[in-house]
């Protein structure tokens, strides 16, 4: 069985199920009654955070090597996670508005319409969270995430990438990151709430 590395923040039930030791099966009923959090992408298939899956693991009295992308410790007084989400268009930024004010997510909501603002946030509030367009005017989602990941002063976050791109144009910016989760536009608003859910069940777990 292959090490787990900082490539492995998201995985699939196959590569749950070899951690655990366990059944694909048995991981996908962990899933289901919401033991393991996880989402499903537009193809159906289950997506799951490795933070999640290791920290089960440990609930079980398994010997865990550290996740290095564990949410890092509450800040003080925050008793909520923290979501920014960063698109230059009006309407799609609107729709975003509409949609996880609509989902009762235990965090608090930060849209910025540009990544300047959005790296101005980024180092006042340090979100738990970042959802963000690649193209943008002026500071574009490669420029943002680029400067949260190779910032070692800044906590771990979660970060995910929304765009109409294709796999070919970001292999010609030079790919993403590790760990950075990449959803297509038009948005599936089903895929991106179990994911920002499960980033939010972590938050609150690592609050405990």
């Amino acid at each position: 069985m292959k090490s787990v590395t900082e490539n492995d923040e998201v995985c699939t039930t196959q590569r749950a199920a070899e951690i655990l030791g366990v059944s694909v099966s048995s991981v996908q009923q962990l899933v289901e009654s919401g033991a393991i959090d996880a989402w499903k992408t537009r193809g159906g298939h289950r997506r799951i955070p490795m933070t999640a899956v290791l920290a089960y693991k440990g609930h079980a009295g398994a010997t865990t090597p550290a996740a290095p992308t564990a949410p890092a410790p509450r800040q003080p007084g925050r008793e909520q996670a923290t979501i920014l989400v960063v698109e230059d268009n009006p309407m799609q930024r609107t729709l975003y508005q509409k949609h996880l004010g609509a989902w009762n997510l235990p965090a608090q909501l930060v849209f910025c319409e540009n990544g300047y603002q959005a790296l101005l946030e980024v180092a006042r509030r340090q979100p738990d969270i970042v959802v963000t367009d690649i193209v943008m005017d002026g500071i574009d989602g490669y420029e943002l995430l680029n400067t949260i990941v190779n910032d070692p002063q800044l906590r771990p976050m979660h970060i995910a990438i929304v765009s109409a791109l294709g796999e070919a144009d970001l292999d010609a910016r030079g790919g993403l990151p590790p760990g950075v989760v990449f959803f297509s536009k038009p948005v599936n608003y089903d895929e991106l709430r179990g994911y920002l859910r499960a980033g939010c069940a972590q938050f609150v777990r690592a609050a405990k």
